[in-house]
């Protein structure tokens, strides 16, 4: 056998390894979910991850169409339900902005289905890193425990490292920039995020922080310290002069709840996508995707809680969620 020939053998083996992945969680139920992997699968599925993340720059650029998706936060059901509102990879081009685990209970089916469509089709989904995919954060907000109980603290470890290589933020057509936190006072040119180097944790302050965590505020003039402890908050001013800085129309970022699903802010400058419905069984949310077609004209899918339904309730809740998704 030549060596294109094996190569292309393994390919396929990876290929059908994956739409195995994506096949058995697509008939999952909470009763059978511990039932479909052995964790040797999910941890060859990390390693994959990680290898794609680090073939990727830092700042990915991307092309419309595409749909943006907000914070899941391990609410299996409801990203299974936003991918049948809105199409099912590869018919459908999706960027997600973190926030994938923690809070909801089966952080691992979200990010297990996410990580094999990354890996299967890189061209049609990217993931970013959002404040939780850091070891941390996940460590006391639900992904540590559930991934101990069900598979072992070896299986987090390795989730761990896919998760220190992803990305950090997206620039779309050249006019729109995606991130899961926020702007930054000291990103002043897009080609510093071509020195980060990766494997890294995200600090409390810098770039990195800021772009995981920084929120806007409407009381705000420039850059302020968070309330959150990590990174800044800013204002509509500091928006306006980042936009024209980077010369982009639109900031799109997640990281908050908002109760619409999405939420403008600073002369529709920004906004805000959460993707999360009835969060944490706590709020009253909408979820919400944001579609951009060929012509850069943008609409928004909705998707309100049916709060008759009784929901699964959460395996960790490790702290009272506020009116940000920490």
């Amino acid at each position: 056998m030549t060596d294109s020939a094996e190569k292309q053998k393994r390919r396929e083996k990876v290929e059908k390894f994956l739409q195995s992945v994506i096949e058995r969680l697509k008939k999952w139920t909470p009763a059978y979910c511990q039932r479909l992997f052995q964790e040797k699968e999910l941890v060859e599925l990390c390693y994959r991850a990680r290898e794609t993340f680090w073939k990727e720059n830092t700042k990915i650029d991307l092309e419309v169409p595409i749909k943006i998706c907000g914070d899941i936060h391990g609410q299996f059901e409801d990203l299974l339900a936003l991918f049948e509102m809105n199409g099912w990879p590869p018919e459908q081009k999706y960027l997600f902005l973190g926030d994938y685990v923690d809070r909801g209970p089966f952080s691992i089916e979200v990010i297990t289905l996410l990580f094999a469509y990354q890996v299967l089709y890189p061209d049609k989904v990217t993931l970013l890193r959002g404040n939780h995919e850091s070891r941390p954060v996940n460590m006391q907000y639900g992904f540590f425990m559930e991934v101990k109980k069900r598979y072992s603290v070896q299986l987090y470890e390795c989730f761990q490292l896919a998760f220190y290589t992803m990305p950090l933020c997206a620039h779309i057509s050249q006019r729109i920039l995606c991130m899961h936190g926020g702007i930054s006072e000291d990103l002043v040119d897009l080609r510093q995020l071509e020195k980060i180097e990766r494997p890294c944790d995200i600090p409390d302050i810098g770039v990195i922080a800021d772009l995981t965590w920084a929120d806007p505020d409407a009381t705000t003039k420039g850059y302020s310290e968070s309330p959150r402890g990590a990174a800044r908050i800013f204002g509509a001013d500091a928006l306006k002069s980042f936009c024209k800085m980077h010369n982009i129309e639109l900031v799109v970022r997640a990281h908050q709840v908002v109760m619409d699903g999405y939420e403008f802010f600073g002369d529709k400058q920004l906004v805000t996508i959460f993707s999360a419905p009835f969060y944490c069984g706590q709020f009253d949310n909408a979820s919400a995707v944001m579609n951009i077609d060929e012509k850069m004209s943008i609409s928004f899918t909705i998707m309100r809680p049916d709060l008759g339904r009784k929901r699964t309730a959460p395996a960790v809740n490790a702290d009272p969620p506020t009116a940000a998704a920490k």
